[in-house]
């Protein structure tokens, strides 16, 4: 890149950018989520009845109310960490080493999460084409059940590590059409469902569980356990816990959700709530209602076909609703895929900056400014899980509930002990809580967490394959992270470092709104040179519309820069300020523009890129070496000499703490 003169008649930049500066609504946060706790629909109920008998859907409910209660925990965490999830909130309440055998749980869910779901999807889709084989008599056609579904779940985690791959944005707007298509599914099942229950002579299943022998794990030897009621509910909702997961993703798209953050997050609970309690709870009991009980069992893997096949009516409209679950199936089954990769790979960026990977792991795709090599791994484990399972829905099932509990346990110890390491105030905190001596007591949170850690503890003892396999996977993972953090350690590369944003550095000869991204026709260029002064920064992120204005954050960099090479080759205070810029914006959930402009007058280079860019407003913070009322006669100076024979109005404002100086520039 060429040195500039002090009067360049070109704004030389380069902007930096990044996939966290993505901010997505609450319709898609809740759309990505629902691909996880919607999908579950499908395959939840036929598990858990092959467990707990015909009471399965009752249980299936009650997790679905319960479940937002454990919601609600996670976004306390998140009303105190942007960046949050259960990685973040356990190390902060209960220490590093806890934190990553969390962390390490969380992945064996994420895990399954992508397996379960794409193998649930071949299930649904090889049954459909092989029933139509049948109608038309052509069944030597039929294809063997296992092979295809692990092809299909193969090709599915394929196409969603792409979509990740490219970034968050073009990921939760599938997940949000999926979604939609999915309401319709469900509006067409729900009513024809009533019309058929209406119609017949329809009994509603027992409430008491009927655990079987294998259902009761290492416990089936003792006598007293089918004798204690109680014991049989925890078990039975152990069974049923699978239904509910994605809560853990919620909290890892909190990054992304954008403005208002916090109502956003109360919109999109809620979202999430009404759609998986009719979808995943009501959509259950209807089907273990109305498939008779000696054919059900053959539709423990595709429930929902099943359902379709025995409401009322001519068997060729139930045939083109069967294709249509199927198809819905498909799709929501295979956003489930893609929550995965989201949620895990904000886990494992959470570990990224705490210095436990290198930072070859973290450093973002030159295109689109993700850490793909993080999603690399997720997808190449997911796909070693398909093929090692050979489709098997129920084995899945039952390894998968492990992390979920285990998880939802952690996250609620953690916050509790929070409230009392942590008194900073919360947007949000989980109901019921008693004020003693300045602090709430959470009331609420203690409750839940003494039900998440009573099924977690039976679940431990009656769900063997789960626990062998998960305490096997998470230990192996425990001790990976332990290995590769003491190996990054040895590169002698600070914490402070690893804490540092990555991002990407796109050079430009000239800087215009084009190769700048912007996106509206309104403007403001913010200039930023302390990172520990960014108050101008908040005002106008607080107070701008982001809908409608495009905010350019600027820095000076003053000497030459290298027109090759990545953000680690800059200096650490440039870094942290880039750093400081992104966490801003995410806190506030408003995209910004950040861009480095080289120049040996910063005042001039400042009026020059807001003319280039054709800014309608300039913000400044206040100089430590200079008054306000010197900086905005130097700007406007500036000014001058930049539009002398082409003037222009500008609006320059100085802000700092309660303060604030704005003159109106031609």
């Amino acid at each position: 890149m060429e040195k500039l003169s002090k009067y360049s008649t070109k704004t030389t930049a380069i902007v930096i950018t990044t996939a966290m500066l993505t901010f997505v609504s609450y319709w898609r946060a809740a759309a990505v989520v629902l691909c996880d706790l919607g999908s579950s629909a499908f395959y939840a109920c036929g598990i858990a009845e092959q467990a707990i008998g015909k009471a399965a859907p009752w249980f299936v409910i009650a997790i679905m109310l319960f479940s937002y209660t454990v919601r609600s925990i996670y976004m306390e965490s998140c009303a105190m960490f942007v960046r949050g999830g259960v990685y973040r909130v356990v190390k902060h309440a209960l220490g590093g080493p806890l934190g990553k055998i969390s962390v390490s749980a969380l992945l064996f869910d994420y895990s399954l999460t992508g397996p379960i779901s794409a193998v649930a999807a071949g299930h649904y889709l090889i049954s459909f084409i092989n029933q139509l084989l049948t109608m038309v008599g052509m069944t030597e056609l039929s294809m063997p059940r296992a092979t295809f579904v692990s092809l299909f779940a193969a090709i599915i985690i394929i196409y969603f590590w792409r979509k990740n791959v490219i970034g968050i944005e073009e990921s939760s707007g599938k997940s949000l059409r999926i979604v939609q298509l999915s309401s319709v599914m469900i509006g067409a099942l729900f009513i024809w469902s009533v019309i058929t229950l209406l119609m017949g002579n329809y009994q509603l299943p027992p409430f008491k569980p009927q655990p079987t022998e294998e259902a009761l794990g290492w416990l089936q030897g003792v006598s007293w356990v089918k004798t204690v009621g109680a014991f049989g509910v925890m078990i039975a909702l152990g069974h049923s816990i699978l239904a509910m997961s994605g809560e853990e993703s919620l909290a890892q798209l909190y990054r992304e959700l954008a403005s208002p953050k916090i109502k956003n997050l109360k919109r999109a609970a809620a979202i999430i709530f009404a759609f998986s309690f009719l979808f995943t709870g009501i959509i259950s009991l209807f089907a273990v209602m109305i498939i008779p009980d000696e054919i059900r069992p053959a539709y423990y893997d595709n429930l929902l076909s099943g359902l379709s096949m025995n409401l009322a009516g001519p068997v060729i409209a139930k045939m083109i609703m069967q294709g249509f679950i199927v198809l819905v199936g498909i799709l929501l089954l295979s956003g489930a895929v893609n929550t995965a990769f989201v949620g895990a790979n904000g886990a494992l960026n959470r570990l990224g900056e705490d210095g436990v990977f290198a930072l070859w792991f973290r450093t973002p795709h030159k295109r689109y400014g993700t850490t793909h090599r993080f999603f690399t791994i997720i997808a190449v484990i997911q796909l070693a899980i398909v093929f090692l399972c050979r489709g098997d829905v129920y084995l899945l099932g039952e390894a998968y509930a492990f992390g979920v509990i285990w998880c939802f346990v952690s996250q609620a110890l953690a916050v509790f002990v929070l409230r009392w390491k942590d008194r900073t105030p919360r947007e949000f905190m989980v109901p019921f809580n008693i004020k003693i001596g300045g602090v709430e007591v959470p009331i609420g949170i203690g409750f839940i967490f003494l039900a998440l850690f009573g099924i977690a503890v039976v679940n431990f003892f009656t769900k063997t394959v789960a626990t062998k396999f998960g305490v096997l996977f998470t230990a192996v993972v425990y001790i990976i992270l332990m290995i590769f953090e003491r190996v990054n350690k040895k590169k002698r590369i600070s914490e402070h470092e690893h804490a540092l944003e990555m991002v990407n550095l796109e050079f430009f000869d000239t800087a215009d709104p084009g190769v700048c991204g912007c996106k509206h026709e309104d403007r403001i260029l913010v200039a930023a040179r302390d990172p520990k002064n960014l108050s101008h920064l908040k005002d106008v992120i607080e107070r701008v519309d982001p809908n409608k204005t495009d905010i350019l954050v600027m820095t000076v960099k003053q000497g030459h820069i290298a027109q090759k090479g990545g953000v680690e080759d800059l200096p650490l205070d440039e870094r942290q300020l880039l750093t400081n810029i992104v966490a801003l914006a995410e806190k506030h959930g408003t995209n910004v523009i950040p861009l480095m402009v080289p120049a040996n007058d910063p005042i001039y280079a400042t009026a020059k890129a807001a003319f280039d860019l054709g800014a309608r407003e300039i913000v400044l913070g206040k100089s430590l070496k200079t008054d306000p009322e010197v900086q905005l006669e130097k700007i406007a100076v500036a000014w001058g000499f930049v539009t002398s024979g082409n003037p222009r109005k500008i609006t320059v404002r100085v802000v700092w703490p309660e303060h604030e100086l704005k003159y109106e520039l031609s």
